[in-house]
């Protein structure tokens, strides 16, 4: 299954399940009485986090997706061609030297989005996905503003 399609069901999932538990304190808030009135605007509230949630990820999504596809139609996307450990993640002394030469790539142009894109992939080639995703959120950022 492809990483969208697989982003598709969970995104349905989700949206099921946000569903059944808005149907829920629904219940809770016409059943009368100022307890169950607040417990059901208390449980209503997650769903609500989770909508916000769902659609902030999906945007984001969209956003790497659109920069990716910027980049392969310019012929600029980062070579995903590090040597791979059984499990398929990038070997760790391998990822960490592309990650050194990708760093000194983004201090040398800092503004490029380009770059914080391929930094991107480098900190998730290093396996550190909260840098990655930083990074990559700089680079949407950057791209969008210029």
């Amino acid at each position: 299954m492809t990483g969208k399609r697989m982003a598709i069901l969970m995104a349905v999932l989700l949206g099921a399940y946000l569903v059944f538990t808005a149907s829920r304190a629904l219940d809770f808030i016409q059943s009368g009485g100022v307890v169950p009135g607040l417990l059901g605007l208390a449980i209503l509230l997650l769903p609500a986090i989770g909508l916000w949630a769902l659609w902030r990820e999906w945007q984001f999504g969209r956003a790497t997706q659109r920069l990716g596809q910027e980049l392969a139609d310019r012929g600029e996307l980062p070579l995903d061609d590090l040597p791979r450990r059984p499990s398929g993640r990038p070997e760790r002394a391998a990822a960490d030297a592309r990650f050194t030469e990708v760093r000194t790539r983004v201090e040398a142009d800092p503004d490029a989005w380009e770059r914080w894109f391929e930094l991107a992939t480098a900190y998730d080639a290093a396996g550190d996905r909260k840098r990655a995703r930083q990074s990559m959120r700089r680079a949407i950022a950057l791209h969008d503003s210029g």
